[in-house]
């Protein structure tokens, strides 16, 4: 994520956050949160929908309360319906990220972003959770994976501003580059 979208994302991170908090309802906004950004991960069509300045706000609204209305609790879809009336809502993904960030972090828990050539089995997950928490000392660990192809073979892992990168094409990455190619 830009750095310009985080600055815009993180303020309405931390108010629904806050707004969480107030209302005792931390777990269930993350839960809301949780499926907002899965719908986002795998529908590229929604995302380009919401970010299309052209289409009005009443229609982004209609289409929220439509795909997501009985998904959500109504406080969660209240404030999905206020970042459309602020014109934020091309940065929702952005928010969501940043809220399950400090959401976490409020229970000790870190996302840890793995990217592999293939689908990881429940105990390579395991092993992999396992292990990330001896590094960060976190209390349990999120795992956020996606499958790329393209990497080869390996995996890369984005936890927190860290990046470990045993994937083949990482290390012909780094190849390359001693090489001067």
């Amino acid at each position: 994520m830009s750095i310009v979208l985080n600055k815009v994302a993180e303020p309405y991170a931390e108010a629904l956050l806050d707004l969480a908090k107030t209302n005792d309802s931390l777990k269930e906004t993350t839960t809301d949160v949780n499926i907002v950004s899965q719908f986002l991960a795998n529908s590229s069509d929604l995302k380009k929908f919401l970010g299309n300045p052209l289409i009005t706000r009443e229609a982004k609204k209609s289409v929220v309360k439509d795909i997501l209305g009985e998904q959500i609790g109504a406080s969660t879809l209240k404030f999905l319906l206020l970042l459309v009336d602020r014109g934020r809502i091309e940065v929702l993904e952005g928010i969501t990220q940043k809220f399950l960030e400090l959401s976490y972090k409020q229970e000790s828990i870190e996302i840890a972003k793995i990217t592999s050539s293939i689908q990881l089995s429940a105990q390579q997950q395991k092993e992999i959770a396992e292990k990330l928490k001896v590094i960060t000392g976190a209390k349990q660990i999120k795992l956020a994976l996606k499958v790329d192809p393209q990497l080869i073979g390996g995996f890369t892992i984005e936890i927190g501003s860290k990046m470990i990168d045993t994937s083949i094409r990482g290390q012909l990455r780094q190849i390359s580059a001693l090489l001067g190619a």
